[in-house]
């Protein structure tokens, strides 16, 4: 089986309908997964008994289209794994020995951490295949101090995605996002990636836009910020929360999260809500939760579409 058969076989149907025309976009997946040093050696994520890259990426484009009611469609377009660690921003790379004698140990892992992105980006082409429209963006799958950003933004006018846009290599002709995994953990954290890019990227959106005209910031409301007046709270904080990564607070609160399911019309109600209604503290049913409340609708008001979707899946259409 071909790997686009098996990664589409592996996804979940969905039962939604978008309001909206759905588009597919394309992925240049990169696998980090180096192999012992013997003859047909184990890779990575075996010897430590982590995650199947390529399950979970199936899963979290399942999750994907399921939270946006069927508009976002990814597709793996090519998929390269790589028997070897990438390189830091000084020239350091690991060797598979010593990677595995600092995780066992947890101690020594090299500083400085982050990735060498202009490496990468001339290793996979990564410029040229976004120029030609093979793909629309990039996903590196690795490990834990693989030294990825969750999400980084390149090409014209690239601006903040949960890190610093990349600038100054090569003339590429459109925005793309690179997000960084790490198969140690699960689809949740892969979500919790995702939720970041959604909230720097609609942060931009309404960047200019005050008061009640910003309705990204009445949508991250949270008892904490907004005593009374919570809405569906950030990826890190519910509507009830009083701490990051607090999604299992039982405490009752007056939220309008339910009113985003409605949007543009945001007049309802407020309901009593606390944590039984976003999975009891499980991170993978809390980001499900907070992603489906996004809006995804047609129409346009104040020169911003209803569809938040659509800036999230392709910051081209970013102004």
């Amino acid at each position: 089986m071909k790997l686009g058969e098996k990664l589409r076989a592996l996804l979940q149907p969905v039962g939604t309908v978008s309001a909206v025309a759905p588009v597919f976009r394309r992925v240049l997946l990169v696998v980090h997964n180096p192999r012992e040093q013997v003859a047909n050696g184990r890779k990575l994520h075996q010897i430590l008994h982590w995650h199947d890259p390529d399950e979970l990426a199936a899963q979290y484009i399942a999750d994907l289209r399921e939270a946006s009611s069927g508009y976002a469609n990814f597709e793996i377009a090519d998929r390269l794994e790589v028997d070897a660690f990438p390189q830091k921003e000084d020239g350091f790379q690991y060797d598979i020995d010593t990677y595995l004698y600092r995780w066992r140990s947890r101690t020594g892992f090299h500083v400085p951490d982050r990735v060498d992105y202009a490496a990468l980006l001339r290793q996979f082409k990564m410029v040229s295949r976004i120029n030609l429209g093979q793909v629309d963006e990039v996903w590196l799958m690795g490990f834990p101090y693989a030294g990825y950003y969750e999400s980084i933004m390149a090409g014209p006018d690239a601006f903040w995605c949960n890190a610093p846009p990349l600038e100054g290599y090569g003339r590429c002709n459109r925005r793309f996002v690179i997000m960084g995994f790490n198969y140690e953990r699960g689809v949740g954290e892969m979500l919790e990636s995702f939720g970041h890019r959604a909230e720097s990227i609609m942060a931009h959106v309404y960047r200019q836009k005050r008061g009640a005209a910003n309705l990204w910031e009445r949508f991250t409301r949270h008892e904490k910020t907004h005593p009374g007046q919570s809405e569906c709270g950030t990826v890190h904080f519910a509507p009830n929360s009083e701490r990051d990564y607090d999604w299992g607070n039982r405490r009752w609160v007056r939220s309008f999260c339910a009113n985003w399911l409605d949007f543009p019309d945001l007049n309802g109600s407020s309901q009593r809500v606390n944590c039984s209604e976003w999975g009891d503290g499980d991170i993978h049913a809390h980001h499900m939760w907070w992603l489906r409340h996004l809006p995804h609708g047609n129409g346009r008001a104040d020169g911003i579409a209803h569809n938040w979707w659509s800036y999230i899946v392709d910051p081209n259409l970013v102004r």
